[in-house]
């Protein structure tokens, strides 16, 4: 019950006058308007309404990360909000399919209508690639222009400050660096970890020479992919290699932000790092799921269009097409199974480091 002097009435609640007014074709010239006008102008205010509760929910969760001290209650909080965001991912690849319902000659009934407008004019949907942590280097320009400069002045002021503020990229970076168990004061988990690497490459050596169905051919192919291996696991172990591959732009995410992933990773079975397990994985989850909803998307405007230019003058499938791989925001996390090793080769943590793993962190002295 409230304390409202007059009930509450459903409809009013919701606005719904106003929201089920905000429909209007623009196709017929006067006259009855294309049918399937109807469904697009639904399904891409649908999706404007589920980009603002991801932002929404981004929000809540860039603001405990800017936080100086992170306790695990608060770390479990965010990977809630951020399971929501995956949740209307998933809504937002199956809203495709109701949008396919649409076949391509029904969509020429009313395309020319929408000139110049476009998709990529969403100015909620850079929003959450910036927030999330989308650096401008990795966009491709648009139309041979930066990416907002087709967006109305006040949206584009909107795009140029969240590529000011701290992105979720950034601040998972710092909390990362602040794990109180990168450094294990006395005992040398990185030594210990760089002789399991070695002895299960050595085993992987031995086992490829023993093989008596391979040929020397094949054997020295595989010895060299061996080699390989052993070079990526010293991203990790060196920290001027691990420099050398962020200057080429390979690796974003900090050494020690990255070693502290993959303890994560490798100790995931310890109760207090679960949670921050957890954390990383729903960051790489809403990293895939946009991937998927770029490729689904791609096709459904190939399906739709063809070869022909989109309706923001943009090359339509080809550009979003090029943009899957590209903009990829937490590809370091990816990258950690690398240097996974089996759990059975795992260095045994001692009892004195399990008791001091703990998620309530305070600023690193500089």
């Amino acid at each position: 019950m409230t304390n409202s002097s007059s009930p509450t009435y459903y409809a009013d609640y919701l606005r719904l006058s106003q929201l089920l007014a905000c429909q209007q074709p623009l196709s017929g010239d006067g006259h009855k308007p294309a049918h399937d006008e109807m469904l697009f102008i639904i399904v891409h205010q649908a999706y404007e309404l589920w980009f603002k509760l991801c932002l929404f929910e981004l929000d809540s969760v860039l603001e405990t990360f800017g936080q100086d001290s992170v306790d695990e209650k608060q770390v479990g909080i965010a990977v809630s909000r951020l399971q929501r965001i995956i949740e209307i991912q998933n809504l937002l690849i199956e809203q495709l399919r109701v949008l396919e319902t649409m076949t391509a000659l029904d969509f020429l009934d009313f395309r020319d209508v929408l000139y110049p407008a476009s998709g990529f004019q969403s100015f909620q949907f850079r929003l959450l690639e910036n927030k999330l942590g989308m650096l401008p280097d990795q966009r491709l320009l648009y139309n041979r222009e930066v990416y907002y400069s087709h967006l109305a002045p006040d949206h584009q002021r909107l795009i140029q400050q969240s590529e000011k503020g701290p992105s979720l990229f950034a601040l998972v970076e710092r909390w990362l660096e602040r794990t109180p168990f990168v450094d294990f004061h006395g005992f040398d988990f990185w030594r210990v970890y760089r002789q399991a690497v070695e002895d299960m490459l050595a085993v992987d050596r031995k086992a490829i020479l023993a093989n008596t169905h391979s040929s020397q051919t094949e054997k020295e192919s595989q010895l060299r992919e061996v080699d390989t291996n052993q070079e990526n696991f010293e991203a990790i172990l060196n920290e001027d290699k691990h420099r050398s591959l962020i200057d080429r732009g390979l690796r974003r995410l900090s050494h020690r932000a990255t070693k502290a992933a993959l303890l994560i990773e490798l100790y995931r079975d310890e109760p207090i790092l679960h949670m921050p397990f957890q954390l990383l994985t729903a960051l790489m989850d809403i990293d895939e799921q946009f991937n998927a909803w770029r490729y689904r998307h791609a096709l459904m405007v190939q399906r739709m269009i063809g070869n022909k230019i989109g309706t923001g003058g943009s090359t339509g499938y080809s550009y979003l097409r090029a943009t899957i791989d590209k903009y990829k925001i937490f590809a370091d996390l990816f990258n950690l199974s690398t240097f996974l090793i089996p759990r059975s080769r795992l260095p045994e943590l001692p009892e004195e480091v399990k008791k001091n793993l703990g998620f309530y962190y305070s600023r690193r002295d500089s």
